[in-house]
């Protein structure tokens, strides 16, 4: 798992568009990468609207936003258009990313132990190193968590 002051881990992946986005792509700017379970899920679909809701505050404090799931392309492209969502989002259908960042691992989910997404959100600046992680996300209120931080 990233710890405060690492290095963006290096990824290449594509966005709902089939772009492919680089972490290089991300130096110069403060980002916001944050990994989420399941497109159209009401905690996914809640967290995705309140940064889509806040997304000018977030910008006019310099951040770069990017969500980041295990579905498609094409599953992402629906999610972004039905909900209005105008920041990328990456199909990490290889886990490597999830795995690079940390947020893959047990978690509860109706009463069972399973290996999913963690639900976790990473702060970086300019140089991409880490500032923040914010592990227990409120997704309803995913970003006055980031910028109240």
């Amino acid at each position: 798992m990233l710890k405060i002051g690492d290095k963006m881990p290096s990824f290449e992946v594509r966005d709902q568009k089939g772009n492919t986005v680089k972490s290089g792509n991300f130096i110069g700017k403060k980002t916001i990468i944050y990994f989420y379970p399941k497109d159209n899920t009401s905690g996914c679909t809640a967290e995705a609207c309140s940064i889509r809701d806040n997304y000018e505050a977030l910008k006019a404090a310099g951040y770069n936003v990017i969500g980041v799931s295990k579905d498609s392309e094409k599953s992402h492209a629906g999610f972004a258009e039905k909900h209005s969502l105008p920041f990328t989002l990456l199909a990490d259908t290889t886990r490597e990313m999830h795995e690079a960042f940390g947020a893959i691992g047990e978690k509860k989910m109706y009463g069972k132990t399973v290996v999913g997404t963690l639900r976790r959100t990473f702060i970086f600046d300019e140089n991409g190193i880490l500032q923040r992680i914010i592990e227990k996300v409120d997704t309803k209120n995913a970003a006055r968590q980031i910028l109240e931080g």
